[in-house]
């Protein structure tokens, strides 16, 4: 007949119990119970398995047909609870298991890689699951549970929060302009940001409008951007100012990735930074957290 019931896990533990000692008094000795309670808790299981699983001896009891039916799958599914506290037990200490994290995409040109090569060698045992993502993307991901890590960023329009998720700044980082070889400013080293107002900026504009660290920059410096080119990745954006199309804000944490056709000139007074963070969500893994230590010695 189906199964109407859920073998209770104790219950299945003391049918294994008294199979092996062959003896509701011995299994009662040996689990702390009454000889009257493992009686009762045996005919409560019988009762629920349809029939009888002992055969009741003048001297103790043995599993009937039914009843080596259901040791054989008690004793797999006690052994596979067993296992599964084994694994828990190592992921809550901080070893073994899965730990995914998320990165934006500059924080992973250097940052991220240099802490995650640390973090290989102190738990090799823990599988990295790495995704790259918009800060925001990651925040929400962290805030679902689909996360246990995310370093996000402030730029270009504000660091984006989520239920649950907290965050600590990891690092300052600051803004050089990209400039191709030729441009008249290239050898400047350092450039007063009312010197670029006739030029196209490359940056990855957000949805709706809202205000960036460029367009608050270009506000203090007295202009607005003369035109914006939506471009969402740096590859991209270093290839449009490579071939003299515009030019690009681009944080320090990518300067050794610039492509050589490219000069990195500071903004002077008017010096753009961005704030990097580590996220996590309200109680995160012992493993996420030794990332984040590594994180900031990787920044030290």
């Amino acid at each position: 007949m189906p199964w109407r019931n859920v073998f209770d896990i104790d219950a299945l533990r003391l049918l294994v119990t008294v199979a092996d000692t062959g003896s509701f008094t011995k299994a009662a000795v040996q689990l702390n119970y009454t000889q009257s309670a493992v009686s009762r808790r045996i005919a409560s299981l019988e009762q629920q398995a349809g029939g009888p699983l002992f055969e009741r001896l003048p001297r103790g009891v043995r599993l009937n047909p039914a009843g080596r039916a259901l040791h054989r799958h008690a004793v797999d599914v006690l052994e596979r609870l067993s296992r599964a506290e084994q694994e828990l037990a190592v992921i809550h200490a901080g070893h073994g298991g899965t730990l995914r994290v998320g990165a934006f995409g500059t924080a992973n040109v250097s940052l991220v890689p240099a802490a995650l090569r640390a973090f290989k060698q102190a738990r090799p045992d823990v599988e990295v699951i790495a995704v790259e993502g918009r800060s925001g993307t990651l925040m929400q991901r962290l805030a679902d549970g689909a996360l246990d890590l995310a370093v996000v960023s402030d730029y270009p329009s504000g660091l984006p929060s989520a239920d649950g998720v907290t965050t600590a700044v990891l690092l300052e980082d600051e803004l050089f302009v990209a400039l191709h070889r030729e441009h008249p400013l290239a050898g400047a080293g350092t450039i007063d940001m009312r010197e670029l107002r006739d030029e196209a900026w490359l940056q990855d504009a957000p949805a709706g409008g809202s205000p960036t660290l460029l367009t608050d920059a270009c506000a203090r410096a007295g202009f607005r951007p003369r035109k914006i080119i939506k471009i969402a990745e740096w590859t991209g954006k270093f290839g449009y100012a490579a071939a003299g199309l515009g030019v690009a804000l681009v944080p320090s944490l990518a300067a050794w990735a610039v492509p050589a056709e490219l000069v990195l000139c500071r903004l002077g007074d008017l010096a753009l930074r961005r704030t990097v963070h580590v996220a996590l969500p309200a109680v995160p893994l012992p493993a996420a957290l030794k990332l984040r230590d590594l994180l900031r010695d990787a920044v030290d």
